[in-house]
């Protein structure tokens, strides 16, 4: 038997990773750096245990193809991206984190990132105040 809850649950989420058009709303070198390159290394930081072909990167980075394509063979010629399989015709990539620039890269990623957080707790609530119903 069918269980349709979890059916249920599994078609939304499906449903709503292909209505998005970016894996990250702001990464941490996009937000200092905001060209492809960070946005691509972002994403690529990001999910750094898998590998993907060009196809998915421009689409979870919010980049056209032709653009995802372009940043990928500049990062591969720099050895910050490396082709890690075949599948199909497909070429998948993966993040070089053997590499000193790649591991600087995350660095300067991570730092950017925690800055961001500490200075998000220091904020102040933005919640507007309730206005009082009474007579003054």
């Amino acid at each position: 038997m069918i269980n349709m809850t979890a059916l249920q649950k599994e078609i939304t989420i499906i449903a709503d990773t292909k209505s998005k058009k970016k894996a990250l709303e702001l990464g941490p070198l996009e937000s200092v750096f905001s060209c492809s390159t960070s946005k691509v290394l972002d994403f690529m930081i990001t999910f750094s245990d898998w590998d993907y072909s060009i196809t998915d990167i421009g689409k979870n980075s919010g980049l056209s193809f032709k653009t995802g394509f372009d940043e990928v063979k500049k990062l591969e010629s720099q050895g910050i991206l490396v082709k890690n399989r075949v599948v199909g015709k497909a070429i998948l990539y993966k993040l070089n984190t053997k590499s000193e620039h790649v591991q600087d890269i995350m660095k300067l990623a991570w730092n950017i990132a925690k800055n961001r957080a500490v200075a998000g707790v220091g904020e102040k609530s933005s919640t507007p105040k309730r206005k009082s119903r009474g007579k003054k």
